[in-house]
């Protein structure tokens, strides 16, 4: 995972690179960062079956039109194996110096749960994801090992997506597990779906990161508003736990960090139709590492300035 909120070592590994192909990728800026700065030693090939994507952001050096397995193919032929040994050391030294990591002191984290979900999983559950803080957090611990198994609304940041999506998962892939990684935000805007779950008596689990705020929103605010925080704080949020029940829905919390694998392997093991699992998560946790918009991919935050910022005077 590169980009915005990706891995530092991957985004080392673009940065430092003197070739990288994009293929059926878009070159956006939640990838490139800053353009004039992206992968200036690099060779760049763009490999598309819509031309009309080659050089609206990025200037490739090589275009190839065409369906991305037939180009693939028609390449593989051609390339010479390189001395790849420095290049994949120095991609490991990146690895073990800058790994996905969290605090393990204080409240009960996102990323330790959803690296505790990816271990009951084992990788193999069907994911969706809603949009927000835990989204990219989903996206940093929980590791599909199949393709089409992680649904998310992309570029289109669809808040509300990831429980419908998981519910229609369900439909597809009834042999698999299907966990819909949510918000306390974007659960609101189609929570009544629940209804549809239990309805049809979906296997879907959902797991609702609840802070009590629009996270990435307020990350935001934080880091570049001078922690100005408006219409962020969902101090009114219901109690989803009872909420889900009176769906007749199972519903599960999780409160301690202790609580986390027995309750999520109590949920993934629950065969009785949907499940809800409410996990009461830190308030202000951000999310590292990020690129700051406009910035290049050196220019990476692995993690919060030492300096505590205090909410200004007017702020709502």
């Amino acid at each position: 995972m590169l980009g915005m909120h990706g891995t530092a070592y991957a985004n080392k590994a673009v940065a430092g690179c003197d070739l990288i192909m994009a293929i059926g990728a878009r070159w956006d800026d939640r990838i490139t960062g800053d353009v004039d700065r992206f992968c200036v030693d690099a060779k760049k090939i763009h490999v598309d079956v819509d031309e009309s994507e080659f050089n609206k952001i990025i200037q490739p050096d090589v275009c190839l039109h065409g369906d991305a397995r037939l180009v693939v193919e028609d390449l593989v032929p051609r390339v010479e194996m390189a001395d790849t040994a420095p290049w994949l050391k120095q991609c490991a030294e990146w690895r073990k110096r800058f790994p996905l990591k969290y605090p393990k002191q204080g409240g009960l984290r996102a990323q330790h749960v959803l690296d505790r979900l990816h271990h009951v999983t084992g990788g193999d559950a069907v994911i969706t994801t809603d949009v927000g803080q835990h989204q990219m957090w989903a996206a940093q611990f929980l590791l599909s090992k199949s393709n089409r198994h992680w649904l998310s609304s992309g570029g289109a940041g669809t808040m509300g997506y990831g429980f419908p999506a998981a519910i229609g998962a369900s439909f597809g892939r009834p042999d698999r597990d299907i966990w819909a990684v949510v918000g306390d935000g974007g659960f609101q805007m189609t929570l009544m779906e629940l209804a549809t779950a239990k309805i049809h008596e979906r296997r879907t689990k959902c797991l609702i990161i609840n802070n009590n705020f629009l996270g990435m929103v307020r990350q935001w605010q934080e880091m570049f508003f001078e922690n100005r925080l408006s219409g962020v704080d969902l101090e009114g949020n219901p109690d989803f736990a009872k909420l889900a029940e009176a769906y007749g829905v199972k519903a599960f919390r999780i409160k301690r960090a202790g609580d986390v694998d027995r309750i999520l392997t109590q949920a993934h093991e629950y065969d009785g139709g949907p499940c809800v699992v409410v996990a009461e998560v830190m308030k202000e946790d951000n999310v590292f590492p990020m690129i700051p918009a406009g910035a290049s991919l050196d220019e990476i935050l692995t993690e919060r300035p030492k300096e505590k910022l205090e909410k200004p005077v007017g702020s709502t």
